[in-house]
């Protein structure tokens, strides 16, 4: 477990202002039709969303959330713990179209995997430590261009919506970012745990000839077992 990150004002400042800033014009959820509609868990009934909260019921504690303040435990496979902060954990946020999540990841080679958001655009702002960073486009008659940066504390790299993401920690000492995102549930989709670790597995057919590579390659992969930092 890493030790306890302090976060200075003026950095946590600076990133409210950019999620501000950034859901004004990318917020992908639809927008509220009164000051707020806070979530509703306990219902057995689905809905595209969330259904509202008894205005009277809603206490200052459907707004806050403390899961921040802590260091994900990065002593996995992947070396890093993504700590959402999402209409899951406040239920404030619902149709609000914005969340944020704390990566932490650990020294000389912590990864946040190749993942994509289907629903939301993400802004990363590192709050310590050095970390690479890169998307990918999609297809198209030039191929699929990757896009590279190293960031340092105070600086921003920007994932369009549902591209294919990572950050890699090349430092030798612990990193962590804070990520907004332009909806309150822009779910994540991890490349190879969905690829090879999907329930039940995709036939061996399929993925031998998608990466033309031999059967055995690809159980070998399947038998894996790939690790969910989210």
């Amino acid at each position: 477990m890493m030790k306890g990150a302090h976060f200075p004002a003026t950095t946590a400042a600076f990133a409210l202002l950019a999620l501000a800033t950034f859901h004004l014009v990318s917020a992908s959820d639809p927008s509220s039709l009164q000051d707020f509609c806070v979530a509703l868990k306990n219902t057995d009934v689905f809905v595209n969303g969330k259904f509202c909260k008894d205005p009277k019921l809603v206490t200052e504690d459907d707004f806050f959330f403390d899961g921040l303040r802590m260091p994900g435990n990065t002593s996995n496979a992947v070396g890093s713990k993504v700590t959402p902060a999402n209409v899951e954990q406040i239920a404030g946020l619902n149709t609000l179209g914005i969340s944020l999540a704390r990566i932490d990841y650990a020294p000389n080679g912590g990864l946040n995997p190749p993942h994509t958001h289907p629903r939301a655009s993400e802004f990363l702002v590192v709050m310590e430590g050095t970390l690479y960073v890169g998307f990918v486009t999609s297809n198209s008659d030039n191929g699929n261009k990757l896009f590279t940066k190293v960031l340092y504390p105070g600086d921003v790299f920007v994932f369009p919506v549902g591209l294919i993401h990572f950050q890699f920690n090349i430092g030798k000492v612990n990193a962590v970012a804070i990520a907004g995102l332009s909806s309150q549930n822009p779910g994540v989709i991890t490349i190879a745990n969905a690829v090879f670790g999907s329930k039940p597995p995709i036939k061996l057919d399929v993925l031998t000839k998608a990466f033309q590579v031999e059967s055995n390659v690809v159980e070998y992969l399947q038998n894996q077992f790939w690790y969910d930092n989210n």
